[in-house]
């Protein structure tokens, strides 16, 4: 039994977060491995017919076909699961793969969705594109005023959907009182909490049912794979999610879930010094360009709610220059450390112009609505010296007029 310590809840659940997401579901085969192991198999063989039958009736447990489980997979969503506090979590190809499963299996037509201004463009994508072909229709609203989504509620309203911090506004979400409201009538919350991850911020701890997360970001944390998971109740990751996911196959290939769970040994170091390291340049920002958007500074109005429900600031932020995409390309331009990339999460630090890349793909009125200007550029603040950074850019802000 010692050999699967890491997937006996009544150990695992009484662990640190930094214990779980080292050893938190980790099973070891009968040769003893220290490290998870990796299986790349698409298929499983049965000692007879029986056996196969059974498996597949759910009467006898074992593995069918890596589409639906696979030892690898199964040992990084019992890890996260961990880590968010929840009862259950199936991992996807990527972090779209996760926010599009996330809400199409509870959806049909004539429901309807209140959801947060700014949120990532693909996630706009599906809410505003693809989900009305299905009769599925979406209200938007300022998801930093929980009163906005009380308001927007009609009878037909099945989900809340909002990313806080929010891309690449950084919009915080009050996630008691947002949630509060939708467990008064009977609305299901959907987190997309990539930004901040379960090291930093746990949304089931105030009322959320389903956490979202591109894994492919923090979790991973060093550029090298795409992979996605979905947190929640048991019930709904079993009888909801899973016919969803099974059927149309957005699966996580193993050596993706392999390299996730080694980045998770070291999630909760690096997450903690990036976040130190981007307090610094965000202060150094603030005094050189018009606006800076970090919860974590305590000039940000949202400073106070950002204190009550994160443990840190994150590596994350926007600011703004009023020279719109010409001096912001030319501060870009002008980096000599600080890398040109539309990821995020990285143990490099990296900046993009949303306008021209993340959310090129929105039309401009849709854009200034979420409150992403010709001006915004983001930055994912890395491991680097933080002083080495703000040499970089503050060479690059003179160059660009600033």
């Amino acid at each position: 039994m010692k050999r699967r310590t890491g997937q006996d809840p009544s150990v695992t659940r009484n662990w640190k977060p930094a214990t779980q997401a080292v050893r938190g579901g980790t099973a070891r085969s009968e040769f003893g491995e220290t490290s998870e192991a990796l299986f790349l198999t698409s298929g499983y063989a049965y000692d007879c017919a029986g056996d196969a039958a059974a498996r597949f009736a759910g009467e006898q447990a074992g593995m069918t076909y890596s589409r639906l489980q696979n030892p690898t997979v199964e040992m990084l969503e019992q890890r996260i699961a961990l880590l968010e506090g929840a009862e259950a979590c199936r991992t996807m190809a990527t972090g779209m793969a996760a926010m599009t499963a996330a809400l199409l299996c509870q959806v049909s037509q004539g429901d309807h969705i209140v959801q947060g201004r700014a949120a990532f463009g693909s996630c706009r994508w599906l809410t505003d594109s693809l989900l009305p072909r299905f009769g599925v229709t979406t209200t938007t609203i300022d998801a930093r005023d929980p009163q906005q989504f009380e308001d927007a509620i009609r009878p037909n309203t099945k989900l809340f959907f909002f990313e806080t911090p929010a891309n690449p506004t950084m919009d915080v979400v009050d996630l008691e009182a947002v949630c509060a409201i939708a467990r008064k009538h009977g609305i299901v919350t959907v987190v997309d909490n990539a930004f901040a991850t379960p090291a930093l911020q746990r949304p089931i701890d105030f009322g959320a049912d389903v956490v979202a997360y591109s894994a492919t970001k923090m979790m991973d944390g060093q550029g090298r794979v795409l992979a996605g998971a979905v947190c929640g109740s048991e019930d709904f990751i079993i009888n909801t999610l899973l016919p969803f996911t099974r059927n149309t196959g957005p699966t996580l290939s193993a050596f993706n879930a392999w390299v996730v769970l080694k980045g998770l040994e070291t999630l909760d170091l690096r997450i903690r010094r990036q976040s130190e390291n981007a307090v610094k340049v965000g202060t150094f920002l603030e005094q050189r360009v018009p606006r800076v958007n970090f919860p974590a500074l305590p000039s940000h109005p949202q400073h106070a709610l950002f204190m009550r429900q994160m443990a840190a600031a994150g590596p994350i932020f926007s600011f703004e220059v009023d020279g719109g995409r010409a001096q912001a390309h030319a501060l870009l331009d002008g980096l000599e450390l600080i890398d040109i990339s539309n990821n995020i999460g990285d143990s490099r630090s990296l900046m993009t112009h949303p306008s021209s890349t993340t959310h090129s793909g929105l039309a401009e009125e849709k854009r200034l609505e979420m409150g992403i200007t010709e001006g915004m550029i983001r930055i994912n603040v890395g491991l680097e010296d933080a002083d080495d950074l703000i040499a970089d850019l503050d060479q690059a802000l003179r160059g660009a007029g600033l």
